[in-house]
C-alpha cells in the first residue's frame, strides 16, 4: 500500500525575487495555459464534444477561474489536403466546418485549439505541415485558432529546432495571435531554446493514466525549473485528474505539482461525467493561484530530496511575486514530514505568515495521512 501526502503551502514573506524574462513575446501564454483536450479521456475530436466541454466550462465554474482553452487533438482534419492544398476538417465530426465551432466557443469568452505535426504526417497519418508551414498558419489564422499543438512524428532525422523555428515565424506574420506549443517529447534538450520558439514545450514522453507517470514525469522535470517564466513554460502533457486510475490524493498530488511547476494545466477528462472529488481539486482557488500568479517561476525539489525507488522528491519549493509555495510529498504515510521554513532556499528568516490551500489551514499545524498521493 502506497501512502503519499503533498502538502501546497503558500508562504507569505517579504523577497527580493527577480522577474523572469520573457522570451517569445507574441502576448499570449504569459502564465501556463488552463484548459481542457479530448485525448486523454478518450474522446473523439467532434464538434458536439468540443461543446459539451465547453458548455461544462461555464456551467462547472471552470471559466470563471480562468480555464479558457478548449483544444481538439489528432483526427480531427480529413485524410488529405482540399484541392488548394489547404487542412480541412473531417465533415462527419465538424459538419459545419472549424470557423462555426471557433465562432460558438467564442461565445462563450473561451479561445480553441488545434492539432497538427511538424512532419509529412500527424501521429496518427492525417496531414502533417511540413512544407506547408506559412499556408496552414494563414488557415489557422483565417479560423480565429487559439491554440496550435505542434507534434514531432514522420519527421527527419535530426534537430528538430530548425522545424518548430519554421513555424514559429509562419505564426508571427499572421494577424491573429496563437499560442504555440511544441509537442516534441523532450527531446534535444528542447528546455535550453524552447522559450524562443514557442509558449511552452514538453519535457517528456506521453502521460499516461498511473501513478508511475505522474513520479516519473515530475521527477524528470525536476531539473528544468530555471527554464521556465512568462511566456514560455515546461509542460509536463495533459492531466488525467478525473480519469478513473489514480486515487483522490494521487490526483491532489498530479494537479498540485503540475501548477507549482507551472506546466500547463489542460485537463483530460469527460467533464460531463466528472466525479465531485476531482472536480474539487480543479476548481482548487489556491492551487490555480500559484498557477498564474505573475512571476513565472518554477518550484523544484531542496533539501537535497531525491525520489528514489519510484518515490517523488519530498521538498519542493519556488518564489511567487509575493512569497513562496511549498510543496511536501510524504512518501510513506507512516512516517512524518517535517519541514523548516529557514530551509526553503531564498525565502529568509521569517517570521513567515502561511496558508496551506488543500486543507484550508493558516499559520498552523498541518497534519495529514493519506492512502496515495494528495495535494
Amino acid at each position: 500500500m502506497r501512502f503519499h501526502t503533498l502538502l501546497a503551502v503558500l508562504l507569505i514573506a517579504t523577497t527580493n525575487a527577480v522577474a523572469l524574462q520573457r522570451r517569445l513575446d507574441n502576448g499570449v501564454g504569459v502564465t501556463p495555459a488552463l484548459g481542457w483536450n479530448n485525448y486523454n479521456a478518450g474522446l473523439p475530436p467532434t464538434a458536439e464534444n468540443v461543446m459539451n466541454a465547453a458548455n461544462a466550462f461555464v456551467s462547472l465554474g471552470l471559466k470563471d477561474l480562468g480555464y479558457k482553452y478548449i483544444n481538439m487533438d489528432d483526427t480531427w482534419s480529413a485524410m488529405t489536403r482540399d484541392s488548394s492544398g489547404n487542412l480541412q476538417a473531417d465533415p462527419t465530426k465538424f459538419p459545419d466546418g472549424i470557423p462555426t465551432v471557433v465562432d460558438d466557443i467564442h461565445s462563450l469568452g473561451l479561445l480553441f485549439g488545434l492539432y497538427g505535426d511538424s512532419g509529412t504526417t500527424t501521429c496518427s497519418g492525417f496531414p502533417g505541415s511540413e512544407g506547408h508551414e506559412s499556408q496552414d498558419a494563414a488557415l489557422l489564422s483565417s479560423w480565429g485558432v487559439d491554440y496550435w499543438k505542434y507534434d514531432n512524428c514522420a519527421t527527419p532525422s535530426g534537430n528538430s529546432e530548425p522545424r518548430y523555428e519554421t513555424m514559429r515565424d509562419a505564426l508571427l506574420e499572421q494577424s491573429h495571435t496563437t499560442l504555440y506549443s511544441l509537442y516534441q517529447w523532450g527531446v534535444d534538450n528542447v528546455w535550453t531554446w524552447g522559450a524562443s520558439v514557442g509558449n511552452s514545450w514538453r519535457v517528456s514522453g506521453d502521460a499516461t493514466n498511473g501513478w508511475n507517470s505522474v513520479v516519473n514525469i515530475a521527477s524528470g522535470n525536476a531539473g528544468n525549473a530555471q527554464y521556465a517564466g512568462p511566456g514560455g513554460f515546461n509542460d509536463m502533457d495533459m492531466l488525467e485528474v478525473g480519469n478513473g486510475v489514480l486515487t483522490t490524493a494521487e490526483e491532489r498530488t498530479h494537479f498540485g505539482l503540475w501548477a507549482i511547476m507551472k506546466s500547463p494545466l489542460l485537463l483530460g477528462t469527460d467533464l460531463t461525467k466528472i466525479a465531485s472529488s476531482s472536480l474539487d481539486i480543479i476548481k482548487n482557488e489556491g492551487i490555480i493561484s500559484i498557477s498564474q500568479e505573475g512571476l513565472g517561476a518554477a518550484a523544484a525539489p531542496f533539501n537535497s530530496s531525491t525520489g528514489t525507488n519510484g518515490q517523488l522528491a519530498t521538498f519542493w519549493a519556488g518564489p511567487l511575486s509575493d512569497g513562496f509555495v511549498v510543496g511536501l510529498v510524504n512518501p510513506n504515510g507512516a512516517t512524518a514530514v517535517v519541514v523548516d521554513f529557514v530551509d526553503v532556499p531564498g525565502l529568509g528568516a521569517g517570521p513567515w505568515d502561511w496558508t496551506e490551500f488543500y486543507w484550508d489551514e493558516w499559520n498552523g499545524l498541518v497534519s495529514r495521512q493519506e492512502e496515495s498521493v494528495g495535494t
